[in-house]
């Protein structure tokens, strides 16, 4: 099925760089500046819709999904405490405290 889906958007974006092909070829003949334009924004459209394409097929949450990435493992004791970080403004401590 994703596979299926991967080649369907690819189609598309194929399709959507020939049409904006079309569009600025159009435009060259016509001379009107609004096909060139109209052009580039369909393209843009393809390039956008490509790169969503890639980032979606591609994520590590995907990859890791298909036994490709080693899955995170995280060490719930590992890192840094902050119970040993006095702000200034921590009446806690006892010293310095108003009264």
């Amino acid at each position: 099925m994703l596979t299926l889906t991967a080649l369907l958007v690819v189609a598309v974006v194929i399709a959507l760089v020939a049409w904006a092909l079309q569009l600025m070829q159009a435009a060259t003949e016509r001379r009107e500046f609004s096909l060139m334009l109209a052009g580039c924004m369909v393209c843009s459209a393809a390039v956008g819709l490509a790169t969503v394409m890639v980032l979606t097929f591609t994520g590590p949450v995907r990859l890791e999904a298909r036994g490709l990435l080693h899955p995170q493992v995280s060490d719930a004791g590992s890192g840094v405490s902050l119970d040993s970080i006095v702000l200034p403004w921590d009446e806690t401590l006892g010293e310095g405290a108003p009264s």
